[in-house]
């Protein structure tokens, strides 16, 4: 077998070929735009590089097939609550069903991470933001959603043979369009519908400006801080929601005011996914005629969760139930979609889980972030309970 590191485009191309040649007769998996995983590994289109670096390899057996790649990544503000020692990452993990074979991609980024002064290695994760490319899948072996990781079964057996054990599982929601919400969120609807202080708005295209202060507002305020979150700016903010729009539904954008002030946010997209599997993970002219044709075609019956939020201050009020309900007035008569999928939600955020569980939703798949510590004495430790 051989290990080749990844410096030109024909490499590029090799890795993504990987994948292809892996998944070719799974019937599940959604070929990922090639555009999205190219953005991930350049400078210009990721800003993790301005605090960290990345390197990629590929893995061929004896014959000169590919069988294998990995990517391992350092980000100087990458932290997990109770984190004592510096943690690289690897990801984009893939691998035929074969441990000698995983155990060579896992060594040479554990040795590269290690050079680099790290003393563990998480994976499989992404270099850059946590809504993308993050844990592996151990349970519900199903489509991906835009973004969301796919792998065979086989990978648990590679990762958790090679020494790797779970720090946080990422659980993910299924929600029918039908389903009844329960008593208490009726009961907490009426409440606050009857306070004139209190309003729920779902976003609309011609006041993004208005939107993304509001999204910026709860975000800095519920999720600033938290994991390594940082304080959003109203320009980010701004620049993500102009991003949003081409693909954006208004009627699954909600947000919940006190006395005009925005206090709580549910953030919901159509699963691009339902559209980029017919696009053969290509996003040329012709691509974006046929997606533009597909959408208007409404094939898209899905739509995820993204961000839901809630200040300090209004948690534990029921204004989230609320807001809840308003959205659920305008989405289900619409008949648009058949199902909403809520994005992981880690087991360490109980609070997060148990809201999910009173909407009534089901778990659809369990995704785990991994951890391999380099000193194999010391003590492991899960990530801890916020």
């Amino acid at each position: 077998m051989e290990l080749i590191q990844v410096i030109d485009p024909s490499l590029e191309k090799m890795f993504l070929q990987v994948a292809l040649n892996l998944y070719k007769n799974d019937p599940n998996w959604i070929r990922p735009l090639d555009k999205d995983i190219n953005d991930v590994f350049n400078p210009k289109k990721n800003k993790a590089f301005r605090t960290g670096e990345v390197v990629r390899w590929i893995l061929k057996d004896d014959a000169g097939n590919l069988t294998g790649r990995i990517a391992a990544f350092v980000q100087k503000k990458y932290k997990n609550k109770g984190d004592e020692i510096p943690i690289g990452g690897i990801g984009f993990f893939e691998c035929i069903n074969d441990q000698q074979a995983a155990d060579m991609l896992l060594d040479v980024a554990k040795h590269w991470l290690f050079q680099k002064g790290m003393q563990a290695m998480d994976g499989p994760i992404n270099f850059g933001e946590r809504d993308r490319w993050w844990g592996l899948v151990t349970e519900g072996f199903k489509p991906p959603i835009y973004l969301m990781n796919y792998n065979p079964p086989y990978y648990k057996t590679l990762f958790e043979n090679y020494g790797f054990k779970v720090f946080y599982n990422q659980i993910c929601w299924h929600l029918s369009i039908d389903t009844v919400l329960q008593p208490k969120f009726y009961e907490q609807h009426k409440k606050f519908a009857a306070d004139s202080n209190f309003k729920a708005l779902h976003i609309k295209k011609n006041k993004l400006e208005k939107f993304a202060n509001d999204f910026c507002q709860v975000y800095n305020k519920a999720w600033a801080g938290h994991e390594g979150n940082k304080e959003m700016s109203y320009e980010m903010a701004l620049k993500i929601f102009k991003a949003m729009k081409p693909v954006m539904d208004e009627s699954i954008i909600w947000f919940a005011y006190y006395k005009e002030e925005p206090v709580a946010m549910w953030i919901n997209l159509p699963d691009l996914n339902q559209v980029f599997k017919y696009l053969d993970g290509q996003f040329n002219f012709f691509s974006k005629l046929k997606f533009l044709w597909l959408r208007y075609r409404k094939v898209c019956k899905k739509f995820t969760g993204i961000v839901f939020g809630v200040v300090p201050e209004f948690q534990g009020t029921g204004v989230d139930y609320f807001m809840i309900v308003e959205a659920a007035n305008i989405i289900q008569p619409k008949r648009q979609y058949e199902e909403l999928e809520l994005q992981w939600q880690g087991d360490f955020n109980p609070k997060m889980l148990n809201i999910s569980k009173n909407l009534g939703a089901v778990q659809s798949r369990n995704l785990a972030t991994y951890r391999y510590l380099f000193d194999r004495t010391k003590e492991f430790k899960r990530h801890p309970v916020l």
